[in-house]
């Protein structure tokens, strides 16, 4: 069972459940919004199922509720920033806000983060990047999820990564994926709805296909294709880990994890439009190619095309009328959650149930 709840009202719980942990208010509309905001794109994987575990940190002290972070270089186009053990949404939100920032000077902004912590969905970010007229460009890496190609130890992050791009007449272009099959809350999802999930998501701890997400969840995820999905993740957890001076590999703790300090780095590139061809220009281009993209004839049973980006735009749109759909098992642990911290769901949230 499922319960549609108004996402402003969820905002305000998240917001007010983060505050009552010492997170400032800002930061605590912040979280919660990227939360909320990854629920109406119809990724609940990155949603408001992740705030008991950002409160378990919080409360641990694996994150610090007041973010700090220092500049450790500051060389142009290209900047060092330390995280300091803070809120990963509010270091992601400098470090995106600060390269496009320097791409307005040099054309091209880039940011290596170390020492932060687990950010929301990444399209978050770089939406906000082509918003500003840059092409945006977010990695990260995480905790061991799968295994490296051969091998039976999960030792390699999802270490997801995004794209996106202004999409002249259409909304943006955006690409966020992680190099397994799927992202592991896309499991503790299907969990919370009681649902078996396909056996080819994951393996259980000896390499064996499971259809069962509480096994996935101690197990291995599965690469995206084969190979090419290992070697993609590899190579991001160089980006966001070896080359930001931040913890790689198996020096990464998840957000699920309540006492360690997570040590994930990201790299943020922002790239200003107009340095390489006009803005009119590239928004005619974009709209082209979109066009073009969306006329290609349908396989059968398929409606329509679509283009990267273009099922979250219209799912925030009809969930923004018709509310948020959240598991029964989530609306318990929040509601636990809102206890504990003296914000009862049922009064801040369940009230305007859609």
């Amino acid at each position: 069972m499922t319960t549609l709840v108004d996402p402003q009202r969820l905002i305000r719980f998240g917001s007010e459940v983060l505050a009552s942990l010492d997170v400032p208010a800002a930061d605590a509309g912040l979280v919660a919004d990227s939360l909320v905001t990854a629920d109406l794109w119809g990724h609940p994987s990155h949603g408001v199922l992740r705030l008991p575990w950002y409160a378990a940190r919080l409360r641990s002290g694996a994150v610090r509720a007041r973010t700090r972070p220092v500049l450790v270089t500051d060389s142009g186009a290209i900047a060092v920033l330390d995280g300091r053990d803070g809120i990963g949404q509010v270091v992601a939100d400098l470090a995106t806000r600060d390269a496009v920032d320097r791409a307005q000077t040099h054309g091209v902004g880039v940011v290596a983060v170390r020492n932060s912590n687990h950010f929301g969905t990444a399209a978050y970010w770089t939406r906000r990047m082509a918003d500003r007229g840059c092409v945006g460009i977010l990695t990260t890496n995480g905790s061991p999820a799968m295994a490296p190609w051969g091998g039976t130890r999960k030792t390699v992050g999802a270490n997801p990564w995004s794209v996106a791009t202004p999409g002249g007449q259409h909304p943006p272009v955006v690409l966020d994926i992680a190099n397994t099959g799927v992202a592991r809350g896309k499991i503790y999802a299907a969990a919370q709805r009681g649902e078996r999930i396909p056996d080819t998501w994951a393996f259980d701890e000896h390499g064996v296909p499971t259809t069962d997400p509480e096994v996935a969840v101690h197990g291995l995820l599965a690469p995206m294709a084969g190979h090419k999905g290992y070697g993609i993740s590899f190579v991001m957890d160089v980006l966001s880990g070896v080359l930001t001076g931040s913890g790689y590999g198996t020096d990464v703790a998840g957000p699920y994890v309540p006492d360690l300090p997570s040590r994930c780095g990201h790299l943020v590139l922002a790239l200003r439009i107009d340095a390489l061809m006009p803005d009119e220009e590239f928004a005619a281009r974009v709209d082209d190619l979109i066009v073009r993209t969306k006329a290609v004839p349908t396989a059968p049973d398929v409606a329509e095309i679509l283009y990267p980006g273009e099922p979250e735009v219209r799912a925030e749109r009809d969930g923004a009328t018709a509310g948020v759909r959240l598991p029964d098992r989530a609306v318990s642990e929040l509601s636990e959650l809102g206890t504990s911290c003296g914000v009862p769901f049922e009064d801040t949230v369940l009230t305007g149930a859609v």
